[in-house]
Formats: C-alpha cells, structure tokens, sequence
C-alpha cells in the first residue's frame, strides 16, 4: 500500500536524462587526463620519426621510378642485372638532385628535370604529413612549419649522403644539396599545410599578389608555348631520333628505357626551347650556340633528344615565333585586366590605371626570376672537354624575359582597360 496520504502530495519523478548527474558529485570539464612531462599528445608523433618516415617514404618512391628505367636502359640481349641497376637507379637519383656524378669522360651534371619534379612533388608531401604528424595542421605557427620542413629536410640529407657512397659522388656534395632541397621543397607543403602561406597571402598587398599571380601565368604560358616548339621541332627530326635509339643495339626492353631516359630530359628541352624563343638560346657545347639569329654547333653525341635542333637561322614564316614571348605577356595582362574590370563592375567602382599597370609591370620581374632560375638548373656538363657547357644561361634568360613580359603584360593590360572601358565588366 503506497504510503502517499492526501496531505502529503506526491512528489513529481526525478528527470533522467544526458543531464543528470549523481547526487553530491560536482560537474567539472571534462576532458583527458593530464600527462606527464615527457607524453605525447594523444594522436601526434614526436618529430623525429615523422619527419624520418616522411623523408624516407619520399625518398623510396623517387627512387624506384629511376632504378626502373634505367635498368631496362641496360639491359641487352646478355646483359642487364638487378645490382647494376640498383647502383645505376642511385647514380640517377643523385642526379636529379643536382648532385654530380663523376665518369672516365668527366663531371656528369645535366640534371633530369622530370625527375626533379618528382622529387619536389613527393618532399612537398612529406612536408605536409610531417606537419599533420606533430598536430600543426591549420596552427598558423611559422615556426611549427619551419621546424617540420628542416627536420624532413636533414632526414633527407642522411638518406642522400648514404646513396652517394655506393654510387661514387662525394657524401659531402650530395648531403648538401639534399639537404636544401628537401627543406625548400617540404617547407612549401608545410606553409599550405599549417595555413601560414594563406595568412602570409591574404596580408599582402593586393596589387603584389595580382602581380605574382600574373607573373606565374605568364610564365606557365611561356613554357607551355616552349614545350610545343620542342614537341614539334623532335617530331619533326623523328627519323633521326629513331636512327639514334637503334644505333644502340639493345632489345626492345632498352630502347624503351632509353626513350624514358629521353623523356626524363623533356623539361630541359623546353627550357631551352623558351630560351631560344626569348633570344638568348643555348649551347651545346663549349663555344656554340643555338640562337634564332645563329646556330653553329659541331660533332653532337648520339642523344634523340638532340635530333630536333634547328640548322639554321629563322626565316620566312618562321620569324614569327619571336613574337610568342610578347604575345604570352600581353595574354596574362588581358587575364588581369579582365579579373579587375569584374571585381570593379561587382563593386560598382573603377579600376584605377595604377591598380592595373602596377602589378602588370611586376609580371615581368616575377615571370624572369622563374624562368631564369629554370634555365640555370637546366643546363650542366655532359663530361669534359668540348662538351663541358650545354644548356642557356640563366642571368641572360632572366633579363630578356623581365623586359619582354614586362611590356607584354603592360601593353595586354592597358589595351583590354581602353577597350572595356572604365569599370565595365566584360562581355
């Protein structure tokens, strides 16, 4: 029998919920225990062993690529072996380092850009996985993206001064240039990793980041124009690119190692190809040059990719490749002009001249500075003697392609604003 009585009213039930709490127990935060001095935060790595696995894991999957190809480069009808081609896929992995590699014929130094875009690509992302390892994603801490980039950045100079001693480059040389390569290359994936790069971008001037962004574009224009002159210039010399590869007398296996060898060097004929378009040119060997305006050049070694070079000076239809460097200027100060009049025609303002010429006069100390520095790591000794200079030079690069984008970006630029009108948008 309910001992309720009508002059003791029923209390009302006791609310149970996520709410609810013990009786005599104080709410306090909730959250992990704390730990001692020498813990890791839950889910972090401490940062030697994630720049170390990163590092590694960048170096295992630049190598492979190398040591694959160039042991079908080596391999004959009764040649060919599995350590000769782990030793040769190493000396190829300094190389495209920009470690130098000593031969019977001297320095070996021309660098394979392919495989140097490799290598950045894959240390971008140790950069990037070494930053998530040590919680510093989205932090905004330059520091944290600094101290992650210089530790993958000595892993890596471990990694490489170990490669050169059974390859026969100096430990020294190569420990060096890993070393900065891989800082450089995975500082750029740690800034866009712990958002510094965007913080770093969004306080910039506006009319600097428009001229950088133009200057990139007009570079990228630039090249993608050279790779198809290179492009069509080796397609042209087909037959003598094909007489090349079978003068080797391998089987099917190395002449295909050799093409990817070839290949490897693609983005050094395009470098070179815009150098040739800019003026300046290049050599292939110690006094000759390869110019619009001349071309002298003697005995070359058996190399395909040497089979597209012109033999002679432009004339005829052909002149008219000296006005792509001008013509890609002026492409990317229309992309800026067009960008301006948009934002000003949503803003319901004008697009001031000096908004607009100031950055597209910066495109062309930005559009140099890349293309020189692509020229310089492009070119490198093919051994001693005569064939000790090949490639542009890239302070000449530099100044030709500073002036001449430059007054394209301005020119693109000002016509597109003349033409648009003050603050229109375009069609």
């Amino acid at each position: 029998m309910s001992s309720v009585t009508p002059d003791q009213p029923r209390r009302p039930a006791a609310r149970v919920g996520a709410d609810a709490r013990p009786a005599g127990r104080v709410p306090g935060p909730r959250g992990p225990a704390p730990r001692g001095p020498g813990e890791s935060p839950r889910g972090r790595a401490p940062l030697a062993v994630a720049a170390g696995v990163a590092a590694a894991w960048a170096a295992l999957t630049s190598y492979l690529p190398v040591a694959l190809v160039l042991g079908l480069a080596q391999l004959t009808e009764d040649a060919g072996s599995v350590t000769g081609a782990l030793r040769a896929g190493l000396a190829g992995w300094l190389l495209g380092h920009g470690v130098p590699l000593t031969t019977d014929a001297g320095p070996f130094g021309l660098t394979p850009l392919a495989l140097t875009a490799l290598a950045v690509w894959r240390l971008t992302r140790a950069g990037v996985h070494a930053s998530r390892a040590i919680g510093a994603r989205g932090g905004g801490s330059p520091r944290q993206a600094l101290t992650a980039a210089g530790a993958v950045g000595i892993g890596y100079a471990l990694l490489g001064a170990l490669a050169a001693v059974p390859a026969g480059a100096a430990p020294a040389r190569a420990g060096a240039t890993f070393a900065l390569v891989g800082t450089l290359a995975a500082l750029a994936g740690a800034l866009r990793t712990t958002a510094v790069a965007r913080l770093l971008a969004a306080r910039a001037p506006t009319q600097l980041r428009d001229g950088v962004r133009t200057g990139l574009v007009a570079g990228l224009l630039l090249l993608g124009a050279g790779a198809g002159a290179a492009g069509l210039a080796v397609a042209t010399g087909g037959g003598d690119a094909a007489d090349m590869i079978g003068a080797y007398r391998t089987g099917v296996a190395g002449q295909a190692g050799i093409t990817l060898v070839s290949l490897a060097y693609a983005p050094n004929a395009t470098i070179w190809s815009v150098s040739y378009l800019l003026g300046p040119g290049f050599a292939v060997g110690v006094d000759t040059a390869v110019r619009t305006s001349e071309v002298s050049v003697g005995a070359l070694p058996a190399v395909p990719l040497l089979a597209g070079l012109p033999s002679g000076p432009v004339d005829g239809y052909s002149a008219g490749l000296l006005a792509v460097p001008v013509l890609a200027g002026m492409a990317a100060g229309w992309l800026l002009a067009r960008r301006l009049l948009r934002i000003a025609a949503e803003d319901r303002a004008e697009v001031a001249w000096p908004a607009l010429l100031a950055p597209a006069a910066l495109a062309g100390p930005v559009a140099g500075l890349l293309l020189g520095a692509l020229a310089a790591v492009s070119g490198g000794p093919l051994g001693g003697g005569r064939l000790a200079e090949i490639g542009p030079v890239g302070w000449q690069v530099a100044g030709v392609a500073t002036a001449v984008i430059a007054a394209g970006a301005l020119l693109g630029a000002a016509a597109t604003r003349a033409l648009r009108g003050k603050g229109r948008a375009p069609s």
